[in-house]
Parts: C-alpha cells; structure tokens; sequence
C-alpha cells in the first residue's frame, strides 16, 4: 500500500497573532536571511497576500517574488511588510 502525502504548508497554521508572532520570533533568532524572507511570505499568505502588498503598498507579485524562496527582499519591503502585519522590527540584547 503506497503511503499518501501532502505539502506542508506553514501559512494554513498560522491562525492568530501569537502563532504569527511565535512563527515569526523563531526565524528572526536563528533563521538566515532568505529563511526570514521566506517566513514573512508564509506569514503574508496565511493573512492574504493581495491584501498584505495593498496595505505594504506593493505589486502583488513583487511581493510574491521578493519573500519567496530565492526572493531577497530590502530592508524598505521587509519593514513594510511588517507595518502591513500590524508588527515592527525591533532590537534587543542578546543573552551571554
């Protein structure tokens, strides 16, 4: 009997803001910048993408290539991003 698999998709378990924000905070600790990216997309698409680029104040598509895999976003569209979320990047120390 063939065993049946289906994608992963982080974006279908991101259902509140503290799943987003959990979600979030593990990438930006050890996450590297195309995996951040990458998160942000997932984040983007669990909120609805059309509507995320609206508020960013980004083409659609654009946004669907610079928070993809091979993406690599500004700082400008990442922060923008984030607004659209309802977030902010901030800085703190790290731990010894």
């Amino acid at each position: 009997m063939a065993v049946k698999t289906t994608a992963f998709d982080p974006a279908d378990y991101l259902t509140s803001e503290e799943d987003v924000i959990a979600y979030l905070n593990t990438w930006f600790e050890d996450g590297t910048p195309k995996e951040i990216a990458r998160a942000l997309g997932d984040v983007a698409r669990s909120q609805g993408m059309s509507e995320i680029a609206r508020k960013a104040g980004l083409g659609r598509q654009a946004l669907y290539n610079a928070l993809s895999e091979n993406g690599n976003p500004t700082l400008e569209t990442l922060t923008a991003v984030l607004k659209a979320l309802g977030l902010e990047l901030t800085v703190q120390k790290r731990a010894a």
